[in-house]
């Protein structure tokens, strides 16, 4: 129902910063789901894991530990639009990083989420 378009990944060093976009289109999430949309990364070998998420109703956001101080989640209601600033990045922030939309769960769970984007990667080097 919703597709989401990631962009914005690429190689850095480490302590640069990137910015990740999340493109949505399709039809629009009804108004009576409290929905949310997040970010995951998941690195080879590793299971995938949540790294932010934005109520969009509310615009609460939530934070994986490893990335609070560093990361920071927004969105742009008039560009149906998501973005990651990725700031102070590291070595270990290096995977896959995937946008996804959902409702009705825990935000860090990946099973809570519906629909999901294609990836962009985001390499760090040491």
């Amino acid at each position: 129902q919703v597709q989401l378009v990631e962009s914005g990944g690429g190689s850095v060093q480490a302590g640069g910063s990137l910015r990740l976009s999340c493109a949505a289109s399709g039809h629009p999430y009804s108004a009576k789901y409290n929905y949310y949309m997040g970010w995951f990364r998941q690195a080879p070998g590793k299971e995938r894991e949540g790294v932010a998420a934005i109520y969009i109703r509310g615009g609460s956001t939530y934070y994986a530990d490893s990335v609070k101080g560093r990361f920071t989640i927004s969105q742009d209601n008039a560009k149906n639009t998501v973005y990651l600033q990725m700031n102070s990045l590291k070595p270990e922030d290096t995977a896959m990083y995937y946008c996804a939309a959902g409702w009705g769960g825990n935000v860090f769970y990946a099973t809570a989420y519906r629909s999901w984007g294609q990836g962009t990667q985001v390499t760090v080097s040491s």
